[in-house]
């Protein structure tokens, strides 16, 4: 009885049918995929040259990493997937344990020679050294490249404006009967996976991704592209608070210094030192800003038309300074005169006087010598009588000219509040220039600023 259990499961372990073992290398060699066969990376894995090589590409965005506007460079991190059709290889995934695709070296198959047109740096991130090949034929590469283009921009909004650069692939020496370039995802596809996958926009904010196809010919030969373009938005609020509000500040400032009496230097000074410190800050938009633009910017226009306002201002400080200057010395000049006229005056007077006093001196001394005891008591009363008829004469002089200089000082304060025709004329100048001044910055601030949001 035993030995009869035994001989059934013998046989049924016999019928029992095997599980297959497969490899990966058994699909290589059933190919005959080795890294000496130059028949799968020498040329064009075509069965009839007629036939063109379709090629699907996808470009998506990772990050931009830098947009630089003096050398006009862009700079982004993508993934590149490329997509073409090998006739050469093909299995039945059947036969091999249902393996549907496998991963080979790069170098052991052809691959499609495309290039970015505008780059000018060599890529130094590291290359994926594998393709991955699929039981049809299809074989897919995906790379991580940072690509260093160059990119055309129009700088005339900044910092409030929108940059488009373009990322355009095609082949170096096969045309569009050899290469046809088709588009993996269509736009709106491609706009949102970038999205999705996004790691960093630092100053920008991507919009929109666009392809579109284009041909050109050369030599009776049609080349075919495919066009990539990124579309994004400059984030102005850096720009903002560390440019365009101090050259607000400052020019309230400047505003607010005609508030400052005109006589002193310190008016002179201020308007001085805010004009120093507006040039320090076009140097420092001359580092932002390309040396050659389309375009003149709006914010160096903005600079510009407020610096050539604060240098008016500034002459027009000097001017009405001049004028008040020249009008204060020639009413000190005619008052020095009127001075020293009436000092020459109050001299002669009081040289008469003296001359009086003497008279009658001789006059009493000579009264005393030649007259009597009895004639000397009332000689001596008149002559005193003149004497203090003459001091009183003095006195009333002076009092009347004292009372001539209080008038002439008066007269000349009067004049210092009043003004020349100078001092006239630098108070009409102030006040029509203050006119034009915020009537300017009242029209072009709100022009420039439309501007920019349009």
């Amino acid at each position: 009885m035993m030995h009869v259990a035994f001989l059934l499961l013998v046989v049924f372990t016999a019928a029992a049918p095997s599980k297959k073992v497969c490899s990966y290398q058994d699909i290589l060699d059933y190919l005959n995929l080795t890294t000496n066969n130059s028949v799968f990376k020498l040329t064009r894995p075509i069965l009839d040259y007629t036939h063109p090589t379709t090629v699907e590409l996808d470009i998506i965005l990772f990050a931009i990493l830098a947009v630089i506007e003096k050398t006009q460079t862009f700079i982004p991190f993508v993934w590149a997937t490329m997509m073409w059709n090998n006739e050469r290889i093909s299995w039945d995934p059947a036969q091999f344990c249902g393996i549907r695709q496998i991963a080979v070296p790069r170098d052991m198959l052809w691959r499609p020679d495309l290039f970015i047109y505008e780059m000018i740096q060599k890529d130094d991130s590291p290359l994926n050294p594998y393709v991955h090949v699929s039981y049809d034929g299809i074989v897919t590469s995906e790379e991580d490249m940072r690509v260093v283009s160059t990119c055309k921009m129009d700088v005339h909004k900044f910092p409030f404006d929108t940059q488009r650069c373009n990322i355009t692939v095609g082949s170096a020496a096969h045309c569009i009967d050899e290469i046809r370039l088709f588009p993996f995802s269509n736009s709106s596809r491609a706009t949102q996976f970038s999205r999705e996958v996004m790691k960093t926009q630092g100053e920008w904010e991507f919009l929109q991704l666009s392809v579109n196809s284009s041909n050109y010919t050369i030599h009776d030969r049609q080349w075919e592209l495919l066009v990539y373009t990124f579309t994004m938005k400059r984030r102005p609020l850096l720009h903002v608070i560390n440019f365009l509000l101090p050259i607000l500040f400052f020019l309230s400032l400047d505003l607010a210094s005609y508030f400052i009496a005109d006589h002193r230097g310190e008016k002179l000074g201020f308007k001085v030192t805010v004009l120093l410190a507006i040039s320090v800050l076009l140097l420092i938009l001359n580092e932002i800003l390309p040396s050659m633009s389309n375009n003149t910017p709006l914010i160096a226009t903005y600079c510009i038309v407020i610096f050539a306002l604060m240098l008016l201002s500034l002459l027009e400080t000097i001017l009405v300074t001049y004028l008040m200057e020249k009008d204060s010395a020639s009413q000190e000049l005619s008052l020095r005169d009127n001075c020293k006229d009436k000092q020459e005056k109050v001299k002669i007077d009081e040289y008469n006087t003296d001359e009086n006093k003497k008279t009658c001196c001789s006059c009493i001394c000579k009264a005393s010598d030649g007259e009597k005891q009895h004639e000397m008591l009332p000689v001596s009363e008149k002559v005193n009588t003149r004497i203090e008829s003459g001091e009183s004469h003095v006195l009333l002089l002076i009092l009347e000219e004292l009372q001539e200089l209080q008038k002439a000082l008066n007269l000349h304060l009067s004049c210092r509040k009043e003004g020349g025709k100078s001092f006239q004329w630098a108070q009409r100048i102030n006040r029509a220039f203050f006119i034009f001044y915020v009537t300017t910055v009242s029209l072009f601030l709100p022009f420039i600023f439309i501007e920019w949001n349009s």
